[in-house]
């Protein structure tokens, strides 16, 4: 485990997920019970939590980026993707196309 973390796209693709799912979770379940329930710290908490890991998200493809594991077209769709609901889920194939590419360039 400690040796995918050292990988930089492994790390994009694991917080591209997480953060996804908190947005999703922000979306579907959060803006509900704030507008409709009226539980507004809960959506302050989620919403909270959620911007954290944008930046961290955001954060990690910029260090994909100048380390040269993915190229400017690809940083601008895993930004995009990020602010669009499901965005985050679309690119994990072409981050792992990235990662796999990575790995037999490394082993060679």
């Amino acid at each position: 485990m400690i040796t995918k973390l050292i990988d930089p796209l492994y790390r994009l693709r694991y917080i591209a997920l997480v953060e996804g799912f908190s947005f999703l979770f922000l979306l579907f379940v959060s803006m509900p019970m704030k507008y409709y329930m009226g539980y507004a710290e809960f959506s302050y908490y989620v919403g909270l939590t959620h911007g954290y890991l944008f930046v961290i998200y955001i954060f990690f493809a910029i260090e994909n980026l100048t380390r040269g594991r993915i190229e400017f077209l690809q940083f601008l769709r895993v930004f995009i993707a990020s602010i669009i609901p499901f965005g985050t889920f679309f690119n994990d194939k072409m981050l792992k196309q990235q990662q796999e590419k990575f790995k037999t360039i490394k082993t060679v």
